[in-house]
């Protein structure tokens, strides 16, 4: 650096964004461009028994001292794409899509630790969401949780959507 950058703290944030710029350049022609590797330690799933999204996964475990596996929002929608009609019926399918997703990776609902769950009408539907709730999760293991009312949803048919945090012990 310059002395004149030293005295000047517009121009030493510029040589330090300058320098930023040139090490993320020679680290993309060295490889590390645009196209960023899968850590190892990640696996990315959507389990036989759910719908196949094309532009997500419905399953992401990070392997490490212990697994934490993120699911993405589940909806009343079964493994062929058909969205249960009625909100009981969506909250239960809702649970079960979970319950798969769980299985998927030697999880149960006792490893789940937070809950963010999204209705269309807490006030119509928020103590029947807790009935269905309550029939899946024991109740010495009950998670984190957050309720939101929303909207609307990825699809106007949809009248709830449930994501999951789990924490699991490492693999053998």
């Amino acid at each position: 650096m310059t002395s004149e950058s030293n005295s000047d703290p517009t121009a030493s944030r510029r040589n330090v964004i300058a320098a930023a710029v040139t090490m993320a350049a020679a680290g993309a022609a060295a490889g590390g461009g645009a196209q960023a590797q899968t850590p190892s330690n990640l696996q990315f799933s959507n389990p036989p028994g759910m719908s196949k999204p094309p532009t997500y996964s419905h399953v992401v475990e990070v392997n490490g001292p212990n697994r934490t596996v993120y699911l993405a929002g589940q909806t009343g929608v079964d493994a062929t794409g058909k969205v249960a009609e009625g909100f009981r019926a969506q909250a239960v399918q809702v649970m079960e899509n979970i319950k798969t997703a769980l299985a998927s990776v030697g999880g149960n609902f006792e490893n789940v630790v937070k809950l963010n769950s999204f209705l269309t009408n807490i006030e119509a539907n928020a103590a029947e969401f807790r009935e269905v709730r309550a029939q899946y999760f024991p109740k010495q293991a009950l998670p984190a949780a957050t309720l939101v009312e929303v909207p609307r949803l990825a699809s106007k048919d949809y009248l709830i959507e449930v994501e999951v945090v789990a924490v699991l012990p490492p693999k053998a």
